[in-house]
């Protein structure tokens, strides 16, 4: 990898795309340290010690503990690219069409989600503000109101959309897909505080049995973390080779081919997709904690929606094992696959084409979904049970969804920059081969 990007640098066109990523995402981390006005900064505290904050903060790099103009992140456009991706399923007829229609659906599909962002984040913003407020004991907000909540939400939601610009913009010009990129380096920047937390726990803190014990925990998780790191790269970079036969021939090539399919065809869409629809009920129910946070049916909710209880662990990897499901078939549409096997002239030994190669892909997927749902669900779950059983911070409890989309971000990267390194060359060899020079 060090060297991938080393040869990356020493390109220039792949060299700008690199820095302009950096630069982008320099200007996130930048903008994560500016408080919204009308916060009252000492409440900040009192706010960071809710669970909901610990999710949020995995899509803001730690901006909603400074309940900064980018505390809500990315979040909102992620719900909304769930609504959308759910709608097209037959729900809403127009959706299925514009899907059908190739790159002129797919603009209108982003132009409905960029609407209906602005909607949830602005409705998103609005409650976690009040929600808060009743909360803390410091009053979050300095001069509750109608109108300041207004203002606030207004200020969220320009932050969440310029964000998402960012995001988009790191998409066209730089390295990554741009919103996974965003949360990356809110992830990464959150690290430093991880092991800082962990330290002050295990070692200093209350949790903690004295020095050499404390160092003996922190290396112990360190191996973890490792073998973690290791089991993800390798299962992340897995695929299933489907056999291809051409029947049109150019002479001197081959007439045989294979498709190739990831074991986890979904990558780490799914974790950030249950991430982010598990924080939407959590907040709600912090409107209501104030007048009911006795009531049954309250104290229920808020145990089946916190990541951090044994029902919301389970919860939370159900949502991901169904986001898996759902997106592999959004990333490899068999229906779309096998029309394109028949208009290039091939087809899969041993299966008819048309329906019957629809149907194989299809079963194909089913299958390797079970094993990428499996292995995205134990990675997720682990860390959280954990957590419960030793009692330990959640930072720890939420170690393996932070890993999951870091090194799923990284290996996309990393493939991303070497594709662009063979594009080059390959021009290269073209533009070397001109009649002229024969």
């Amino acid at each position: 990898m060090l060297s991938t990007i080393t040869n990356a640098f020493k390109i220039k066109d792949i060299r700008n795309k690199i820095l302009f990523t950096l630069g982008v995402l320099i200007v996130f981390r930048l903008g994560s340290f500016i408080t919204v006005p009308g916060i009252n900064a000492k409440a900040l505290q009192s706010v960071s010690s809710s669970g909901l904050v610990s999710i949020l903060n995995t899509f803001s790099g730690g901006g909603l503990t400074n309940y900064s103009i980018f505390a809500m992140g990315v979040s909102p456009y992620i719900t909304a690219q769930i609504v959308v991706q759910l709608l097209q399923m037959d729900i809403v007829p127009k959706f299925v069409e514009w899907g059908k229609q190739g790159e002129v659906g797919r603009r209108k599909l982003n132009q409905v989600t960029r609407i209906m962002t602005v909607f949830l984040a602005f409705i998103q913003s609005v409650g976690i503000t009040a929600g808060f407020n009743t909360l803390s004991s410091l009053n979050l907000v300095k001069n509750p109101g109608i109108g300041t909540y207004v203002s606030i939400g207004i200020i969220l939601t320009g932050g969440s959309m310029l964000t998402t610009w960012m995001g988009d913009m790191i998409t066209d010009r730089g390295i990554g897909q741009g919103v996974s990129m965003i949360i990356f380096a809110g992830i990464v920047a959150r690290v430093p505080v991880g092991i800082q937390q962990l330290y002050t726990d295990y070692i200093l803190g209350e949790n903690g049995s004295g020095l050499w014990q404390g160092i003996a925990f922190l290396a112990a998780i360190a191996v973890a973390v490792l073998i973690i790191i290791t089991f993800v790269t390798w299962v992340q970079q897995a695929e299933r080779r489907i056999p291809i036969q051409y029947t049109r021939r150019v002479s001197s090539s081959n007439d045989s081919s294979y498709l190739p399919l990831k074991v986890n065809v979904a990558g780490v869409i799914p974790v950030i997709f249950a991430s982010s629809f598990i924080s939407t009920p959590q907040t709600i129910l912090i409107y209501f904690a104030n007048n009911h946070q006795n009531d049954t049916w309250y104290q229920i909710m808020s145990q089946i929606f916190n990541m951090q209880s044994i029902y919301g662990s389970i919860l939370y990897t159900l949502l991901i094992v169904v986001f898996t499901f759902f997106y592999a078939f959004v990333q490899v549409n068999p229906e779309k696959l096998s029309e394109n096997l028949t208009k290039q002239g091939s087809y899969i030994p041993g299966v008819w084409p048309g329906n019957e190669t629809q149907t194989y892909i299809s079963r194909l997927l089913m299958r390797l979904s079970v094993v990428g749902s499996v292995f995205l669900g134990i990675v997720a779950l682990i860390p959280l049970i954990a957590q419960n059983v030793w009692n330990l911070s959640e930072s720890v409890g939420l170690g393996g969804t932070s890993l999951l989309i870091i090194v799923g971000v990284a290996i996309e990267a990393i493939r991303q920059i070497k594709g662009l390194m063979m594009k080059r060359e390959y021009v290269g060899f073209i533009k070397g081969s001109r009649p002229t020079d024969l």
